[in-house]
């Protein structure tokens, strides 16, 4: 079938309305313009900067309005490559981290500079490597904090015409030469070493002073129990002497009153006279020297004189024997008493 026949039967004001609508469409998908949130367009008119759109829903004249830059107004993180740096001591160690940034001027970071997230990385770079410089190698891992806060500043200040606003820097990774790390882990055990070693001498001594401590203790409890021990024997004693003395004192008190008693004092002459033969005996079986009494054969008459001396209250010196603890007489050293003084 010709279609030439078809389009000539079409008529032209028809075919002028047809491609109005096919230009009245494709203007409004090229000017018409949904901005996302957190999301900013800057659109150029006839190649200029005229404005910046924000999140929304745009219209744009059509063929001389157009959306050149598209910009994310979220923080977002960039790698940093690693690289090699040379501390204060002249060692090479390779370091990488991440860079956290966030737009804030559109039209800045559109006009500004040609790819803000390579001039970031690249200015952390050579501001990392500066401040690697200035410090030594073991302080490269205590100042990690330092180094983030003089990388961050620096960025912050350079990026600043940019429309960019660099919130974080953090450092991923410290690599030292292998040797290095070889000489670290051998520190790091002679580190842990001395450590044990210290804390083996801290748990000896604290053991010793246990011991110590419990010697002490011992030896407190050991002279207090024999303190304890010492006055209960003194107070035993004591106690010993009192019952004794008080037995002593009712005995001769029993005796007195046996004296007193009918019958009394034929008993205590008789007991005199037999304390008075065994003392008598005795002297011969203790030593070489025997004393004979002169009255020997008055036997009635000593005990006697004994007698009398017991019924006068008492024994007078040189009667020859006295009572002992049992009630026995014992001999006593005969002394002769003493002249009385002349009466003028």
């Amino acid at each position: 079938m010709n279609p030439i026949p078809i389009l000539a039967d079409i008529h032209f004001p028809a075919l002028v309305g047809i491609a109005f609508v096919v230009v009245a469409v494709i203007a409004l998908i090229k000017t018409a313009r949904i901005v996302p949130q957190r999301s900013a367009h800057v659109v150029e008119r006839l190649g200029k900067y005229h404005k910046t759109l924000e999140a929304g829903f745009h219209i744009l004249v059509p063929f001389i309005d157009r959306v050149a830059y598209k910009h994310s107004l979220k923080e977002v993180a960039v790698d940093v490559p690693s690289q090699m740096c040379i501390t204060k001591d002249n060692i090479a160690i390779e370091i990488d981290g991440v860079l956290y940034m966030q737009v804030l001027d559109a039209r800045a970071a559109s006009y500004g500079i040609e790819n803000y997230y390579f001039a970031a990385s690249q200015l952390a770079q050579t501001t990392l490597r500066s401040e690697i410089g200035k410090i030594e190698l073991d302080r490269t891992f205590e100042e990690r904090e330092t180094i983030n806060a003089s990388v961050i500043e620096a960025l912050d200040k350079a990026s600043e015409p940019w429309g960019l606003k660099i919130t974080r820097y953090e450092i991923a990774n410290i690599t030292p030469p292998q040797s290095v790390q070889d000489a670290l882990e051998k520190q790091m055990r002679a580190e842990r070493e001395r450590r044990a070693q210290i804390a083996l001498s801290e748990g000896q001594r604290e053991a010793q002073i246990n011991v110590a401590e419990g010697e002490k203790q011992e030896a407190i409890k050991i002279s207090e129990a024999k303190k304890l021990s010492q006055v209960n024997e003194a107070e035993g004693k004591a106690r010993e002497i009192e019952l004794l003395a008080n037995a002593t004192a009712d005995g001769i008190q029993r005796i007195a009153g046996a004296i007193e008693a009918p019958g009394g004092q034929a008993a205590v002459n008789l007991r005199v006279a037999e304390q008075y033969v065994r003392e008598f005996g005795n002297l011969a079986k203790e030593g070489n020297t025997l004393i004979i009494p002169q009255n020997l054969s008055d036997i009635g008459g000593t005990v006697a004189g004994l007698a009398k001396i017991l019924q006068g209250g008492g024994i007078v010196p040189g009667a020859g024997s006295e009572p002992d603890k049992d009630g026995d007489l014992r001999t006593v050293k005969k002394t002769s008493p003493p002249t009385p003084p002349p009466l003028d």
